[in-house]
């Protein structure tokens, strides 16, 4: 009797998740440097007008 093998697929599995967290952590990433350049702009053309200004002392 010749009984076949199942295919072992769990380290294929395994890599898979790695790859899609690591996209998915990439794309969130990279839209949430978008969505913050407006406010560095701003900081930067008025630092005193901004509430991330450094304050003396810290």
């Amino acid at each position: 009797m010749e009984q076949e093998q199942e295919k072992d697929y769990f380290w294929y599995i395994i890599a898979a998740v790695v790859v899609i967290v690591a996209l998915t952590m990439w794309f969130v990433k990279s839209s949430e440097h978008q969505k913050y350049e407006t406010a560095l702009k701003a900081i930067q053309e008025e630092p005193a007008l901004s509430a991330y200004r450094s304050t003396p002392g810290r």
